[in-house]
C-alpha cells in the first residue's frame, strides 16, 4: 500500500530541492511577469503544467511512452531559456496583454517535458507499487502546494519591488528574465546532447 504523504513530501521535495533548482527557476519566469492582481491565472498555469508534468510520469510509469534521458535533460532548460526569453519580447517589444492561449499551450507542453526529466526517478520509486494512481496523486498534490509556495513567493518579490521601491513592471520582469536566462545558460551548456 503507498503512503499519500510521502508521494506527497517527494513532490513538494522535487519542487523545491535547491540542488535541482530547474524548476523553481521556470516558476520564476512563468510568474515574473504577473502581480497579484493575476495570481488566479498564474495558479492556473501552475496546475496546467502539474497536469501535465504528472501525465508524463504516468505515461512513463506506465510504460506507454519511452524518453531520452539525455535529450528531455537538454530541453528542461530549453524551456525555462524560451519562458524567460518570451517574458523579454513581451515586456520590451510588444508591451501588450498576452493574447489567445500560447501562454497555456507552452506551459502544457513544458510540464510534459518536466515530467518525463523525473520519470526515471519516479518509475524506481514505483517498481515497489502495485497501484500506481494513488502515488501519482500524491506526488501532484506535493507539487502542486509547492509550486504555490513558489509563485506567492514570486508575487509577493514583485510587489515589494513594484509598490514599495517603485520599480516599473516592465524592469522587474526584464531583470528577472534576463537573470534566470544568465542561470540557466550553464545547465544549456552542460546538458548539451550533442
Amino acid at each position: 500500500m503507498y503512503d499519500f504523504w510521502f508521494y506527497s513530501k517527494l513532490g513538494v521535495n522535487h519542487v523545491l530541492d535547491w540542488g535541482a533548482y530547474d524548476h523553481v527557476l521556470f516558476l520564476a519566469a512563468l510568474t515574473a511577469p504577473f502581480t497579484f492582481k493575476y495570481w488566479k491565472k498564474v495558479i492556473v498555469l501552475a496546475t496546467l503544467f502539474t497536469v501535465a508534468h504528472c501525465l508524463s510520469l504516468a505515461l512513463s510509469a506506465y510504460s506507454i511512452v519511452h524518453a531520452d534521458v539525455e535529450l528531455v535533460e537538454f530541453l528542461i532548460p530549453l524551456t525555462i531559456v524560451l519562458t524567460a526569453s518570451f517574458n523579454l519580447i513581451q515586456a520590451y517589444a510588444f508591451q501588450s496583454e498576452k493574447k489567445g492561449y500560447l501562454l497555456e499551450f507552452s506551459t502544457t507542453f513544458f510540464g510534459l517535458i518536466h515530467g518525463f526529466g523525473f520519470s526515471n526517478y519516479f518509475n524506481m520509486l514505483m517498481s515497489e507499487e502495485n497501484e500506481k494512481i494513488g502515488p501519482l496523486l500524491g506526488f501532484a498534490s506535493g507539487i502542486e502546494i509547492s509550486q504555490i509556495i513558489v509563485i506567492f513567493s514570486i508575487l509577493l518579490l514583485a510587489f515589494i519591488f513594484q509598490n514599495i521601491l517603485g520599480v516599473k513592471r516592465v524592469v522587474f520582469t526584464g531583470l528577472v528574465s534576463a537573470s534566470i536566462v544568465l542561470l540557466t545558460i550553464p545547465m544549456l551548456i552542460d546538458s548539451w546532447p550533442w
